[in-house]
């Protein structure tokens, strides 16, 4: 046996030992670094308004107490608020049931020629074997209920320490980053940083404006249709479809429609065509508009990056996979060298034909009707053809003046006016004679 391989086994069993051990312990940690990761751009957000407000003078600390607790009274109301119509909402569908079930019940026997009561039905619910299983796997899952309730809130307060660590002591942080890597380095850590921050914070910054604008646009709607707790809704609405991607939309505009069909059931319609149509009207004109310049990153980039995000992390990834991509494409397009684009048709997509120099017969043709518009510039071709046209009546021209300079040439000139020939008399035709001749 080699002497060298002893050690080699030993060597490639310590390798596969802390491959294991650091597989084991990422999975272990997983939820942590996904929480990091979370509070990480949730302080890169903040990190505008913390900073304007250390300007002027503030810790940063107290600065970033101050924001966390604005973002507290804010999502603390709005819970409320939703929490309250929601309660409502269900108690008026629980006193409401038995008029809905008997107006639906009346409308069966009417079509049908049943004869259904709702004592009947109801007892048929109260014994059912269904309703009791549902009832016992419902209190033997609060206990699991509860759990998730209290790891929701456990995360909630870990995401919330960490970020308000991270905003507080944003330069701290990076001055122990730089500390570790030489200047060259340095630099470019920085500037990752400040596109990180202008990119989340533009983020934010245009979502909270399509929340804001697509509020308003649904109490407009929800007001007029006389549907309850528009306010709220609005808020709702616009809150839940920005800030969620992908199905935000969908879950947002379920909870108007359900209020709207305890109202009418054709309001209920009304509401699910004006989310539709709002959602193609914001896609397509409002979007593009707004993250044009805090975003700019393409729609299909945008939706594939969401894709993907929530294929690695889930809803966490989801949420976080637009600005961390717009991070990236702005902080390699700093250092990909770009080149003047060659003025060739096929850039702009139009083809030429094959075998021959000119446009196409579509080509020629649409020159064609922008000259008849007044519109398009002469074309190579159309330039030769107008330049010997004008030659041509140039020549026809110069043919005409030379004719008529040469018979003016051999046209005999006027004699001159004398001092002895009065200015006033006109000269007389010839073959007139003095008037007493014969």
């Amino acid at each position: 046996m080699p002497r060298w391989l002893p050690r080699a086994m030993v060597l490639a069993l310590a390798l596969v030992a802390v491959f294991q051990l650091g597989s084991w312990a990422f999975h272990q940690l997983i939820g942590l670094l996904i929480n990091i990761l979370i509070a990480f751009f949730l302080a890169l957000a903040i990190e505008p308004a913390v900073s304007r407000m250390a300007a002027f003078g503030m810790r940063r600390g107290l600065a970033t107490f101050l924001v966390f607790l604005g973002l507290l009274i804010v999502c603390a109301g709005f819970i409320t608020l939703l929490g309250s119509m929601l309660a409502g909402q269900i108690i008026k569908m629980i006193e409401d049931f038995p008029d809905y079930l008997d107006s639906v019940i009346n409308w069966v026997n009417g079509h049908f020629h049943t004869d259904l009561r709702r004592v009947d039905i109801q007892e048929g619910l109260l014994h059912s074997d269904w309703l009791r299983k549902y009832v016992q796997n419902s209190a033997t899952g609060v206990l699991d209920v509860s759990t998730q309730v209290l790891g929701g809130l456990f995360q909630l307060l870990t995401i919330g320490l960490f970020s308000f660590y991270f905003a507080a002591d944003g330069p701290r942080l990076r001055r122990t980053l730089c500390s570790v890597l030489p200047p060259a380095r340095q630099a470019e850590v920085l500037r990752a940083w400040e596109i990180a921050v202008d990119k989340t914070g533009g983020y934010i910054y245009s979502r909270g404006l399509m929340a804001l604008v697509s509020g308003v646009a649904h109490y407009i709607l929800l007001q007029a249709l006389g549907i309850p707790y528009a306010p709220v809704l609005a808020v709702w609405v616009g809150l839940v479809s920005q800030f969620i991607p992908t199905i935000g939309t969908y879950l947002a505009g379920a909870l108007p429609m359900l209020i709207a069909f305890t109202v009418n059931p054709w309001y209920a319609l009304w509401v699910l065509i004006f989310v539709v149509v709002y959602q193609q009207f914001e896609n397509y004109m409002l979007q593009p508009k707004l993250t044009a310049k805090t975003v700019d990153i393409h729609p299909a980039v945008a939706f594939g990056s969401v894709i993907a995000g929530t294929a690695l992390l889930g809803a966490v990834g989801a949420l976080i996979s637009i600005p961390a991509v717009a991070t990236l494409q702005a902080f390699l397009g700093a250092y990909v060298k770009r080149y003047a684009v060659t003025d060739d048709p096929r850039v702009h997509g139009h083809r030429t034909t094959r075998g021959s120099g000119g446009p196409g017969p579509l080509a020629r043709a649409r020159q064609l009707w922008e000259r008849r518009q007044g519109v398009a510039e002469p074309t190579v071709a159309d330039s030769g053809t107008r330049d010997s046209a004008e030659t041509d009546s140039t020549s026809r021209n110069n043919s005409v003046a030379t004719a008529d300079s040469g018979t003016a040439d051999n046209r005999p000139a006027d004699p001159e006016p004398t001092d002895s020939t009065p200015k006033d008399s006109e000269p007389k035709a010839p073959g007139e004679g003095s008037s007493g001749s014969s």
